[in-house]
């Protein structure tokens, strides 16, 4: 079997991001046979209204861009300890409540996976991830049109997906699903949006 080749996005502020991001580590941390990467998104970005200052150039919106910045770092700095983080902070926020544009929240979060902040926050503090975040999320919305996270890219193509389903325990579960939307993604682009009515259990 050919390893199977897609990027995911996120925002840790999106619980929908946080389900499906979660999926795939649980799959890649079991050995599913993926090579992927982690696209940093700014929803503050997008509901910048046109004409108002981008976010990128907005010291007031720096607290929102700060947890994506670390995920950044983190994962071009500090591989290995990526996917424990990436975990930890969506559960900071979506578990736990608490607010991730205050650093403290983050330096926690950062010290649970065994990191330093400091040198983290050193990183963001030379300037380099935030413009890396920019280019990132610049790139997304050029090239294949990205207005929000979940979008898995595959195959050339690009599609937002709002999976209901947490990770339940069982590897084989969100191996499943990632693989089904990447295989509807990347070969079955003639249905364009498909979304119940109500909300299913």
């Amino acid at each position: 079997m050919n390893t199977l080749r897609f990027n995911i996005n996120w925002d840790y502020r999106c619980p929908f991001a946080r389900i499906l991001n979660e999926h795939v580590v649980v799959g890649l941390e079991n050995g599913a046979d993926w090579e992927v990467e982690f696209i940093p998104f700014s929803l503050t970005q997008v509901h910048t209204e046109e004409g108002e200052i981008s976010s990128w150039e907005d010291p007031s919106k720096a607290p929102e861009l700060l947890a994506g910045q670390v995920g950044i770092v983190i994962k071009t700095k500090f591989p290995e300890s990526f996917n424990a983080f990436h975990v930890a902070m969506f559960s900071a926020r979506h578990d736990q409540g608490k607010d991730i544009r205050i650093k403290e929240v983050v330096e926690e979060v950062i010290a649970q996976t065994g990191l330093d902040p400091e040198a983290v926050f050193a990183e963001i503090e030379s300037g380099w991830p935030l413009k890396e975040y920019r280019q990132y999320h610049e790139d997304s919305v050029s090239k294949y049109s990205v207005f929000g996270v979940p979008t898995i890219f595959a195959d050339g193509k690009a599609a937002f997906v709002r999976l209901m389903k947490r990770a339940d325990g069982n590897p084989e579960t969100s191996i499943g699903y990632v693989e089904r939307l990447v295989d509807q993604i990347a070969n079955d682009s003639e249905i364009n949006e498909l979304k119940h009515t109500t909300v299913l259990n």
